[in-house]
Formats: C-alpha cells, sequence, structure tokens
C-alpha cells in the first residue's frame, strides 16, 4: 500500500519500528518537500516488501562500492521527474539512501546517503565517507554524503 508523504503534517507510517522513527519521518519529510519545491512531485513511498525490483537496483549500484547494508529496508520510492530517474530506500536504522541517476548525462549520477538525528554511522559506511552536516527544520540535524556511479544501471 503505498502513502504520500505529508510535509506538512509529518507522520512515523511505515516507520514505527525504526529507533529513530520520529528522526527519520523528519527526514523523510525533508524530502518529499524538497523534491516538491523542486519538481512539483508528489512523493510517494510503498513498503519495502512490495518493491523487490527497486531494492535489487539499489543493491546492484551498491556493489560498485561493495556496500550491503545489514539494516532491514523499510520504504522505498521510484519515479522519474524530468530526465532523472530516482529511487529512494530508508532503512529501519534511521539511514535515508537516494540514487540520482540522470539518462542523458552520465556524469550526474549519484548515490547519497543522509542519517536521521540521532543514529549512529552504519558500519558499512564508517571510514569510506565524509559527512556534511545540515539543518532541517522537519528533521533536524542531517548528516549526508554521496558517491558518483560510474557504471550504467
Amino acid at each position: 500500500m503505498s502513502y504520500v508523504v505529508d510535509f506538512k503534517n509529518v507522520s512515523t507510517v511505515g516507520l514505527e519500528s525504526s529507533p529513530v522513527a520520529d528522526a527519520l519521518a523528519g527526514l523523510r519529510a525533508n524530502e518529499a518537500r524538497y523534491l516538491m519545491n523542486k519538481y512539483k512531485h508528489e512523493f510517494t513511498v510503498v513498503p519495502a516488501s512490495e518493491s523487490q525490483e527497486s531494492l535489487d537496483y539499489v543493491n546492484r549500484i551498491l556493489k560498485e562500492r561493495d556496500i550491503a547494508f545489514a539494516a532491514k529496508p523499510l520504504e522505498t520510492s521510484r519515479f522519474q521527474v524530468e530526465n532523472i530517474q530516482i529511487t529512494y530506500v530508508f532503512y529501519e536504522d534511521g539511514l535515508a539512501l537516494n540514487v540520482m541517476y540522470t539518462i542523458d548525462d552520465p556524469k550526474k549520477r549519484a548515490v547519497g546517503f543522509k542519517l536521521s538525528e540521532g543514529m549512529e554511522v552504519p558500519k558499512e559506511l564508517e571510514g569510506k565517507f565524509k559527512f556534511a552536516t545540515q539543518k532541517s527544520k522537519l528533521a533536524g540535524t542531517i548528516r549526508g554524503s554521496f558517491f558518483v556511479i560510474k557504471g550504467e544501471y
């Protein structure tokens, strides 16, 4: 069952099993607000149990860096705006991952990681990435990093 993320009234729907559910819900709402403001796209997520194809796609890309997350994926979203295919995965530990894959420009393809306030850096990312910090009214302090995708997906 899909869920349209409301960034005005933040809800933990679908994220209740996360130890940082409130912060992860704020992070998800922050992404929804960004997508609405930048692309006029209504951000809709589906349970990870209903989106194996999206999870397989993300996991193939993560293999470029030998990353396989132990945390349970809770929700995903996959859509296209303009010339960009975007895939999100929200994990139980509080990690939000997004893949931005431009169709016509191989130089603008990346995987982004955002950590919910209160969560530790996942061991799969420790020492491999430096995290920048940003403040968000919806999500508190967000730590983020990324890597550029080299392969074709």
